[in-house]
């Protein structure tokens, strides 16, 4: 050591190796600090681009589910709008059966307006009834399709609805993490701004697993009904056919029953209608039965007082020449004889008069069942088939 530095040492000046140790480390340090600073720097590019790689991914991921969803969502779409189409034919169908049904009482009731002799439960009445059944038997059933299309178009609704939330959803976590994805240093600011003037919903600790769950569920439940839909659809399709050919089929039933009711009227009444005649004319003919025996008696009669005439005049003979002699006998059993044909005639008329009243009561009796027949063809030919003439089942 040189005596200028030992002077140094041994004054009050600084100490020197203390200054070169506080500078070693000093160095030291700001070589650990830039290589701190290298490799904080590396890991949080490494982290920013794991981040925007995850972020991409998650992206990718919700973008692969809202495809999914879409698809469902077009599918349940117009499944809703055909059960509503379908909800309208029933409805229609179920107004349909109305005047039939309307029409179908109006011809019971006429014919409740005929004759006690003829109200009887034929074949008319009992395809009646069974027609009436059968319409109230459709109307009831396509009233319980309507509440069940009714509630599949509601659960079907309640999955679109379900649907287009979920896609609401990831399109917003979607926008999220695109901005996330985009974000910089420079933008924190604005976000933060835009942050103050927005409401901060609650978040719900969901994992991954259950967040895919979520949106599993929605399009299991939306496939489900789209095949109940479809279910129901094909269902009521048959149902709308059957019903319409039960009731055209049971129509033609009624119908036929009456065209042969009216066919068996007309006959009776004009076998009724023969017999009238023909009594008619055996009136006629038992009645000049009766004036020929009527006349037969006057001309009896006229004998009678011809041969009581002679024997009176012949009492007046001479007491000696009142002998009974052949002519006296004659005239005597003439008188008799006369008498008892005259007595005959007078039976014969009685009994031609029984005749005529007996015919005349089959006449009135046949007058008034042709009227019955003839009030009860009206009811059928006429008035039912005008009520029933507009009634035309389509198919529904």
């Amino acid at each position: 050591m040189s005596i200028p530095d030992r002077n140094l040492h041994q004054g009050g000046g600084p100490n020197i190796e203390n200054i070169e140790v506080i500078r070693n480390h000093s160095n030291l340090f700001r070589a650990e600090c830039s290589r701190l600073i290298s490799e904080t720097d590396k890991v949080c590019k490494r982290m920013q681009n794991d981040a925007i790689k995850q972020l991409d991914q998650r992206a990718r991921d919700i973008q692969f589910l809202k495809k999914e969803l879409e698809l469902k969502l077009e599918e349940i779409i117009p499944e809703i709008d055909e059960l509503i189409e379908l909800q309208s034919r029933v409805v229609n169908a179920l107004e349909a059966c109305k005047e039939p049904l309307r029409v179908t009482v109006l011809c019971l009731e006429e014919r409740m307006k005929r004759a006690p002799s003829e109200r009887l439960h034929d074949e008319v009445d009992r395809e009646l009834l069974k027609e009436r059944e059968a319409i109230e038997g459709v109307a009831s059933l396509l009233q319980r399709v309507v509440e069940q299309i009714t509630e599949q178009i509601r659960l079907n609704r309640s999955a679109k609805y379900q649907l287009e939330q979920d896609l609401k959803e990831k399109f917003e976590a979607q926008c999220i993490d695109n901005s996330c994805a985009i974000m910089t240093t420079h933008t924190i600011n604005n976000l933060r701004k835009s942050e103050n003037t927005k409401t901060v919903l609650p978040s719900l600790a969901v994992t991954p697993k259950q967040w895919e769950n979520i949106s599993d569920i929605n399009m299991e439940k939306a496939k489900q009904q789209k095949t109940n839909s479809q279910s129901l659809r094909a269902l009521v399709e048959s149902l709308l056919e059957q019903t319409a050919a039960d009731m055209q089929k049971q129509v033609q039933a009624t119908t036929a029953a009456f065209q042969m009711n009216v066919h068996e009227i007309k006959s009776v009444k004009s076998q009724m209608e023969d017999q009238l005649a023909k009594i008619l004319s055996d009136f006629a003919n038992q009645q000049r039965t009766t004036e020929d025996l009527q006349v037969a008696i006057k001309e009896n009669e006229h004998l009678l007082s011809l041969a009581k005439a002679r024997l009176v005049l012949r009492h007046q003979r001479p007491g000696k020449e009142q002998c009974h002699d052949p002519v006296q006998s004659q005239l005597l059993a003439e008188v008799q004889q006369v008498t008892a044909h005259i007595n005959k005639l007078h039976e014969a008329v009685a009994q031609s008069q029984e005749k005529e009243r007996a015919l005349v009561r089959c006449q009135l009796e046949l007058q008034e069942n042709i009227d019955i027949k003839a009030r009860a063809l009206y009811i059928d030919e006429v008035l039912c088939a005008q009520h029933r003439e507009p009634v035309i089942i389509h198919n529904f």
